[in-house]
């Protein structure tokens, strides 16, 4: 969490100015982190369960998609990201 908050606050902040938004704010990101909050930022399984508990809130969903470049992380983090979202994520999923 703390390597993804900085580039995503940046972000926020910047597309918050120009809708209008006020700037982002750690205890804003960190609301956004926890069990009713809409970022998937966490250990594997953390994710997992947050995915499946919004699936059941709504009904069922059949697909998540990932806005994986918010927090301005470095490409090779990126790439990361998605093998882990295919190797580990994946399979802990319906």
């Amino acid at each position: 969490m703390d390597e993804f908050y900085p580039g995503y606050a940046a972000t926020m902040t910047k597309v918050g100015k120009e809708r209008g938004w006020p700037p982002m704010t750690r205890s804003r990101f960190e609301a956004q982190l926890g069990p009713e909050g809409a970022l998937l930022v966490g250990s594997v399984e953390d994710v997992a369960d947050k995915i499946l508990h919004h699936s059941e809130a709504l009904g069922g969903i059949s697909r998540i998609t990932f806005q994986m470049d918010s927090a301005e992380l470095p490409h090779e983090k990126l790439m990361l990201a998605i093998e882990v979202i295919g190797k580990r994520l994946k399979p802990l999923l319906p």
